[in-house]
């Protein structure tokens, strides 16, 4: 069956999964020209933002079974190809409504991302997927820092021309991986894979599982913040900062844009780049034997990925308030500073959230991945409504980290209390938690 290697089935995954964060958050990157070019408001721009997310939830669980029912190169190849031709019909729409439901439908390609982790993880092994995992995820999401720093230097105001050329690109690559992706590293594996996905029963037993739910919660604070904050930074610093950005020599809406959009891939470029680097970090707590939480389990095989985990979330709340802080007192500077943590610390919470999932549900990755990276994009719908709807355009991180995150994080502390496996408690019946 092997007439490849696993190294080129990642490279394939990255790169499939970079061009749909591309195609994905080019509507937030052209963000202020399709505001001034339709007149929108504040309000109208936190929608336009959240909406990006509304087919990620139900559409990430549906696309984590596919994967692991029938494979991943059939599974991402759809949605590039479907994405792909939709994103060039967007660019010939001159009505703003169907503009706003084509790029909802484009979006859709934001579920690329768990079918790619199904497939890393049924190619590298279990010494190694927090490396594999982190290389796929935080390469696959400089697509969106990317988009936001490049493409509006490219296309300048034409957002159509940039919609249409992402959307032939995708066609292509959606033949490429058709042609050389290969669902797993043997048969045995795959077919393992698609049998548990037949499993109903076993299924809603990984959607029951209290610690699926905290890494659900704890993805929801690292990614889900991620791509909600792709969505809105551009308008965030556009009309938070505004006499800031004008006093650097941005007073048009073209420079306001790139200068706004520069600010947004911070963020971006910290969360994707340094993601390999906390799955490696998460392998070395594993190896090192590291837990210095006193309130997580400590005698699990996988406890040190939970500490590791447990720590990325305390500081995103820090860097949260930090963010608030920055911007109630004007200081642009010293927001992105705070962004430039944020980013990194979410780069902790989400490559040391996927270290976990295929080792605690390695017959249906899929599915888990499905699960939890589906149901945490939620938070990109809520977060941005959060960030326009304050009295202050600033106080919105702080809301969050408050009434939000810190739930989010006792409730991790207290799933991964166990001195068994985690795995084993939840709502459905009990199963050995290789299940």
């Amino acid at each position: 069956m092997n007439k490849t290697h696993k190294v080129e089935q990642l490279v394939i995954a990255t790169v499939g999964f970079f061009w749909c964060f591309l195609m994905w958050f080019a509507t937030a990157a052209f963000s202020p020209s399709i505001a001034d070019h339709y007149g929108l408001s504040i309000a109208a721009l936190g929608l336009l933002a959240s909406s990006a997310l509304w087919m990620a939830p139900i559409g990430r669980i549906i696309a984590g079974w596919t994967a692991d029912r029938f494979g991943a190169p059939r599974t991402f190849a759809t949605i590039l190809a479907v994405c792909g031709l939709v994103s060039i019909a967007s660019g010939f729409t001159t009505n703003y409504t169907l503009l706003f439901i084509e790029r909802v439908i484009v979006a859709i390609a934001g579920v690329g991302f768990v079918v790619g982790i199904q497939h890393v993880a049924q190619w590298f092994d279990a010494d190694e997927i927090g490396t594999a995992e982190g290389l796929y995820a935080g390469t696959g999401n400089v697509g969106a820092g990317v988009g936001a720093l490049l493409l509006p230097r490219v296309f300048g105001l034409d957002y159509q021309s940039a919609f249409i050329f992402l959307g032939v690109v995708a066609l292509f690559l959606a033949a490429w991986y058709l042609w050389r992706g290969q669902a797993a590293r043997d048969t045995q594996t795959q077919a393992a894979t698609s049998k548990g996905a037949a499993d109903w029963r076993g299924t809603v037993f990984v959607w029951s599982r209290y610690i699926a739910i905290a890494l659900m919660l704890a993805y929801a604070m690292s990614f889900g913040l991620e791509i909600a904050l792709n969505s809105w930074l551009s308008s965030y610093f556009a009309q938070g900062f505004g006499p800031e950005i004008a006093a650097l020599g941005f007073t048009t809406v073209a420079g306001a844009q790139v200068a706004a959009g520069t600010f947004a891939a911070v963020q971006s470029f910290m969360a994707s780049l340094f993601r390999p680097f906390a799955g490696f970090m998460s392998d070395t707590f594993q190896k090192k034997g590291w837990t210095p939480l006193p309130v997580v389990a400590k005698t699990l095989p996988y406890a040190p990925r939970l500490h590791w985990l447990g720590i990325a979330l305390l500081l995103i709340v820090a860097a949260m308030l930090a963010l608030t802080a920055a911007g109630l007192a004007g200081l642009l500077p010293v927001s992105i500073v705070a962004l430039v943590a944020l980013g990194l610390f979410i780069s902790f919470g989400t490559g040391g959230t996927f270290a976990l999932v295929p080792l605690l549900f390695p017959k249906r990755p899929g599915v888990a991945a499905g699960f939890i990276g589906g149901l945490s994009c939620s938070g990109g719908i809520v977060y941005p409504l959060v960030f326009a709807g304050g009295s202050s355009i600033h106080m919105g991180y702080a809301y969050t980290a408050i009434f939000l995150f810190i739930p989010f994080v006792l409730f991790f502390f207290w799933a991964a209390r166990h001195e068994r496996e985690p795995a084993e408690h939840g709502i459905g019946e009990f199963k050995p938690a290789s299940e």
